[in-house]
């Protein structure tokens, strides 16, 4: 029997990353890098050393990562944000989130002709560039949405690349995003927004009851089963929308604001999700694809670029507080999870909440743009 295929296996080298990417940050230079950082990193060592395999190659363990695992995180760590948070972060967060998908436009388009896809991927190469308009306007759902609208999923070869390319490059300029407002606030300091002067920290040692356990994860799953059956009658809104919705709405009430353990619990489920995007940096995968892979490694990293210069440029000019632009960039590129994560990894709680929504903003924005983008060129 092949262990390293095990979902036990699997689940258990999930929860050690966690465990050693926050030992590593016992140490002061561990400690400049991050959490959530780490926990990507040692998720892309592990899967490529071949101890577990790359979400590429599949899972159970995966899919109910991707599937119920994040969604409840997400749902458990908005459970202890107010409202308040997003009067004062809401609209410079917003401005930057439509820079960054001005950016990833430009992006696009400028590696569109210096690139020239066409050459190497064919008739399909604008159902390509749809996709990566769409990934990178508001996560890999919009990625996904136009490779099976055009039917580049039915072409195995190019959607396999396209995906592994999307996620090597992608991923680092995730991490980068965590890492870069550290050190330009030191080089170029910027006022941070109120909000973040009155937000309260985000908690470092939290007590659970088992009481608190049993109510938080009864109202995310059935929060979850709510948000399922709304999708159902309206196919239209997202699930995340409505999970997100009522996440907000309950957070209010002061009987679920003293309930105990949602922080740890609702970042611990995001955590092991970053695990899982860093097993999807799959380097050998790339050699299965040949040439086609030189081109899209091209391709995406001009556009990553293009988009981190307008997104970062952009906002130095407008003097925006660094964290909101990573935060917005991460929405970009990531989505509402790794949206949470940057404002978690940069100890900003009054960011969460307009980072989820403008993440959500980018799921449906990003489809019709990159819908555009692909019957454009």
């Amino acid at each position: 029997m092949d262990f390293t295929q095990d979902p036990l296996f699997i689940a258990a080298t999930l929860c050690i990353s966690v465990f050693f990417a926050i030992w590593l940050t016992r140490f002061s230079w561990g400690r400049s890098i991050g959490t959530p950082i780490w926990v990507i990193l040692l998720g892309a060592v592990f899967a490529n050393i071949g101890l577990i395999p790359s979400a590429m190659e599949g899972s159970p363990i995966y899919d109910g990562v991707f599937g119920y695992l994040a969604p409840l995180g997400i749902f458990i760590a908005l459970l202890e944000v107010e409202l308040k948070s997003l009067k004062n972060a809401g609209f410079p967060l917003l401005l930057m989130f439509g820079i960054g998908a001005l950016g990833t436009v430009i992006g696009v388009i400028t590696a569109w002709y210096l690139v020239s896809p066409a050459v190497a991927i064919g008739e399909m190469a604008s159902a390509v560039a749809g996709m990566y308009t769409g990934t990178y306007i508001g996560g890999s759902i919009n990625f996904n949405a136009i490779a099976l609208s055009y039917g580049v999923n039915e072409n195995g070869p190019l959607f396999a690349a396209a995906t592994v390319v999307d996620n090597l490059i992608g991923t680092p300029w995730i991490i980068a995003t965590l890492i870069l407002p550290r050190y330009l606030q030191k080089l170029f300091p910027r006022k941070k927004l109120n909000s973040a002067q009155s937000a309260e920290k985000l908690p470092t040692v939290e007590f659970i009851s088992m009481s608190s356990l049993g109510s938080i994860f009864a109202l995310g799953f059935l929060a979850m089963v709510i948000s399922k059956v709304v999708q159902a009658y309206l196919p239209a809104l997202p699930e995340l929308i409505t999970l997100t919705t009522l996440a907000l709405i309950l957070a209010q009430f002061p009987s679920v604001q003293q309930l105990k353990g949602k922080h740890t619990l609702g970042f611990f489920m995001i955590m092991l999700f970053l695990a899982v995007v860093g097993t999807l940096c799959d380097v050998g995968a790339l050699t299965q694809v040949g040439d086609l892979a030189g081109t899209l490694i091209l391709f995406v990293l001009l556009l990553v670029s293009i988009h981190g210069l307008v997104v970062f440029g952009l906002g130095s000019l407008l003097k925006m507080d660094w964290d909101v632009i990573a935060v917005a960039s991460q929405a970009n590129v990531g989505g509402n999870t790794t949206a949470i994560a940057a404002a978690e990894s940069l100890n900003r709680p009054d960011l969460l909440i307009p980072g989820v929504l403008v993440g959500s903003l980018g799921n449906a924005l990003g489809t019709y743009i990159g819908f555009f983008v692909a019957g454009t060129l």
